[in-house]
């Protein structure tokens, strides 16, 4: 069994540096001629006959799907419309749909074309027109990502049975903390939220305890709740970069939990170094107004033992300079092999 913390770090690495990169997908052109059954517009090809490729073609609406399609490929169309019985072949048996680039709205979505996926294990529908979450009922759906529509709707109850989804990404959209309030609650295996780019004036609620990645960068967020992270144990990387975070917006000790190795405060506006936990690998907090060094916020006291683990610290575009830091800090930061003041 593959650990979980590989799994962890193939996710950073993806979230970090990808918006919709399919490792899975392979040309046509690379595994053969296409299949006689398959619809005018796309290829089937013989020797991976679950796939069926439509991507790239100037496709107006979504072909008619043949029996035995696990994989479904419309990206970068032009489509607009979900037509009535287009699934109607593989509402049990299609995994996987990709509708990212194209020009689909809500209400161009006929009823009974996505709601009846049953075994759908990723949908990506990025890069198009919709205001409302889209969500198959497929108890099997481990990957949701919608990004760059005008999402401004997310029911609470959506994702509720959905036990086996593990990330959801609705980055570049319109949500409000309203909109996504409970919105994330039931889904008892989800490791990875990014809901950075959107109108959240806060960290959504509900969020499952199982988290252990959350992106909330480029929002309106200007503090954070007490007991937030305890409620997510488990999380591991936290990035409010781009918001509205204050002081007064901080509680004591709201970032000194053991499960933190990724903490990211950047371009804030930040006049202290908030307390952290000895654990924490990673603290960016370049661009805010932070006017002192404070080694208590790392370091409660100093023994052989007790120190901090932090490996890289950013702290440009601040208030203090490298001369703001006392000469005992080279014995709290003993694991630093970056700290940046310009």
């Amino acid at each position: 069994m593959v650990p979980l913390r590989v799994h962890l770090l193939a996710a950073l690495v993806c979230l970090a540096l990808c918006q919709y990169e399919d490792e899975d997908y392979v040309p046509p052109s690379l595994i053969g001629p296409s299949s006689a059954n398959c619809d005018r517009e796309c290829e089937c090809p013989i020797n991976f006959p679950s796939a069926m490729y439509c991507d790239s073609r100037k496709l107006k609406f979504v072909p008619m799907v043949p029996s035995g399609i696990k994989y479904l490929y419309l990206q970068n169309n032009q489509i607009d419309e979900i037509k009535p019985g287009v699934f109607d072949n593989v509402t049990s048996e299609l995994r996987w749909l990709v509708l990212d680039n194209n020009q689909i709205t809500n209400g161009k979505i006929a009823s009974g074309t996505i709601d009846k996926l049953t075994a759908l294990e990723k949908l990506f529908f990025s890069h198009n027109l919709l205001t409302e979450a889209v969500v198959p009922p497929s108890k099997s759906l481990d990957e949701l990502k919608m990004t760059h529509n005008k999402l401004n709707k997310f029911p609470s109850g959506l994702l509720s049975d959905k036990e086996n989804l593990t990330s959801v990404n609705v980055q570049h959209n319109e949500l409000t903390s309203e909109a996504v309030a409970g919105a994330f609650k039931g889904s008892k295996k989800l490791l990875s939220l990014d809901v950075s780019h959107n109108k959240l004036k806060k960290l959504p609620v509900g969020v499952p305890a199982s988290l252990e990645i959350l992106y909330a960068d480029y929002n309106d967020i200007d503090g954070i709740g007490s007991g937030y992270l305890s409620k997510v144990p488990g999380l591991r990387s936290l990035r409010m970069s781009h918001n509205k975070l204050v002081d007064s917006g901080i509680p004591a000790g709201v970032f000194n939990v053991t499960s933190l190795v990724e903490l990211d405060l950047s371009f804030n506006k930040l006049q202290t170094i908030p307390d952290i936990n000895e654990d924490l690998e990673q603290l960016y907090l370049q661009a805010n107004e932070i006017n002192k060094f404070d080694l208590s916020s790392f370091c409660k006291f100093v023994t052989p033992v007790n120190f901090s683990h932090l490996k890289h610290l950013r702290l440009d575009a601040n208030n203090i300079t490298h001369n703001s830091m006392p000469p005992e800090a080279s014995e709290c930061l003993r694991m630093a092999s970056e700290i940046l003041f310009e």
